[in-house]
């Protein structure tokens, strides 16, 4: 299926965005000098490749995260075949659901993240969900070890309605909250944006005690806006809900979380839209395009991770509320995206009685649980007759195969474009049990970096998502800071990434989304020690 492009934008003096002229991304990307992008008048509706894998880099610096195979980016060449995966939901979900009596607010049960947040807090050593509970109602926060079995505690005192609450009650819309485990001030730990009437921004320094809101005005975003951290270029992203012949997002960054409270015209940029590649249910929207309904993002290894939240279907007059599904887009470069796999990531189901039976969205979080990663949603069902009325949501567990977005399977060879690296170690990703895998190192003449060859390559013959590759005679470290290719032999396996580590542990010094039992930070710092790590 064909990628797409971010188209954007307003004018450049409309634009108030920090921008770095001629800035090289830690994969090579180039920026442009005007940065984001000038903007079109219109949000474009055409799906198209993001710039840079029109013109990729003539050399990629391979140093940071695993390496996935989610689009040509890293290939020269192949004769694999590249196989999109999808989540599966865990067979106890929903794993949060209205129980407790501040979740059951005016007769609406709700207890489920829209957007929200949830994280793995290496502090604590336990993963921190935040989330609305009561329909509209309010903010609370449970916590758990192994993100299936979670806890209500009592974060504050009770207020007025007996219900521990964790911030004031009586009306919100979305929510997001950030665990900026490297803050330089442990005052603001924990970030937070919420619409109430407008756009609040709050910081803590333990998540449950929240600032002063900073607020901007009803008219400068509406509901369900969000915001995100890009570690890769160390900016603060606020995702925008706005309007151009449909809901589309609308794009602002600022290296520090200080967005103003007040701003005569506050400065943003036209992002994203769904496009022409989207899909609507049938009978709705059939001649028009759907709704782009909210767009998440985290950062995993070597890019951003987008959730998009596809609005296909309005609430029926038989009780079935909106209905939203999520499907995945990757980034590079933290604006343009890439989305080849349009089926459901997190998607509905058809069965009347269950709990996504509709409005599935998006938790802001990723958790990389060992070998595998967790998605989270909400997804809804009031169990109404005639007209949904938006309560009965809970919370659902997806999860995949760490990296297991793409692999490229079957039996040939896989050579990259030019990379460069600092690390001594290779290590893969893949499904070699009924086959094998093996490694070359290329160097500018096509000859052997290193003595690393194909004949001297130790084969790969299991499945794992932590696997080294080692030459009887050959020195990877040789090839540190040359120009080299990399070329995988495969025999009927899977192919899911590959990097280049300077340790033994195989820490890829990627991102690790919102964290992980095991990991110290929100990176990978420590390899095949989060394995080992049991919930």
């Amino acid at each position: 299926m064909r990628p797409i492009a971010a188209l954007a934008l307003l004018t450049a003096s409309f634009v108030c965005l920090r921008s770095t002229a001629g800035e090289t991304l830690y994969n090579g990307i180039e920026l442009p000098a005007v940065w984001p992008p000038k903007p079109a008048e219109y949000l474009s509706a055409e799906a198209a490749p993001p710039p840079y894998l029109k013109t990729p880099p003539a050399v990629i610096p391979i140093d940071v995260g695993r390496q996935l195979f989610v689009d040509d980016f890293l290939i020269a060449e192949t004769t694999l075949t590249r196989v999109f995966h999808l989540a599966e939901f865990h067979k106890d979900c929903p794993v949060l659901k209205p129980e407790a009596d501040w979740e059951k607010v005016r007769g609406q049960p709700f207890a489920a993240p829209f957007s929200d947040g949830i994280a793995w807090d290496p502090k604590d050593g336990c993963l921190k969900l935040w989330y609305m509970s009561g329909n509209g109602y309010a903010t609370s926060y449970a916590t758990s070890r192994d993100g299936i079995r979670w806890e209500r505690p009592v974060v504050k005192p009770s207020n007025r309605d007996g219900n521990e609450l964790l911030i004031d009650p009586y009306g919100r819309d979305s929510g997001a909250v950030w665990l900026d485990v490297d803050a330089p001030d442990p005052a603001q730990r924990y970030k937070m944006t919420r619409y109430r009437a407008g756009v609040e921004f709050r910081t803590s320094a333990d998540g449950i005690v929240w600032s002063d809101a900073k607020r901007l005005p009803k008219r400068f975003w509406n509901d369900r806006t969000t915001f995100f951290y890009n570690p890769f270029r160390k900016v603060w992203v606020v995702s925008g809900r706005m309007h151009d012949r449909g809901r589309v997002r609308a794009y602002q960054e600022r290296p520090d979380f200080d967005f103003p409270s007040e701003d005569a015209e506050q400065k943003y940029a036209k992002w994203i839209r769904a496009d022409d590649l989207d899909k609507v249910r049938p009978g709705q929207y059939e001649k028009d395009l759907p709704d782009l309904y909210n767009l998440d993002c985290v950062p995993y290894e070597s890019l951003m991770l987008g959730m998009f939240t596809i609005h296909a279907a309005d609430a029926d007059e038989h009780g079935r509320p909106k209905q939203n599904y999520v499907t995945l887009g990757f980034s590079r470069d933290g604006f343009y995206w890439s989305r080849p796999d349009r089926r459901a990531f997190m998607g509905l189901s058809e069965d009347r009685a269950a709990w996504n039976w509709g409005n599935v969205q998006s938790a802001l979080g990723l958790i990389v649980m060992g070998e595998k990663l967790y998605f989270y949603c909400s997804g809804r069902n009031s169990h109404q007759e005639k007209q949904d009325d938006g309560s009965g949501g809970s919370m659902g567990l997806a999860v995949l195969r760490r990296d297991g977005f793409a692999s490229m399977d079957g039996t040939g060879t896989l050579t990259t474009r030019t990379v460069t690296f600092k690390g001594t170690r290779l290590f893969v990703n893949a499904e070699a049990a009924g086959g094998e895998l093996r490694a070359e190192v290329l160097d500018e003449k096509g000859a052997p970096a290193g003595g690393c060859s194909k004949a001297n390559c130790v084969p790969v013959k299991a499945d794992g998502t932590l696997q080294e590759v080692t030459w009887q005679g050959g020195d990877l470290a040789q090839a540190a800071g040359a120009k080299v290719r990399f070329r995988f032999h495969l025999t009927n396996g899977k192919l899911y990434a590959f990097w280049v580590s300077p340790d033994a542990s195989g820490a890829s010094y990627g991102y690790a989304g919102t964290g992980g039992p095991g990991l110290t930070s929100h990176r990978d710092t420590v390899g095949r020690a989060a394995y080992k790590r049991k919930p």
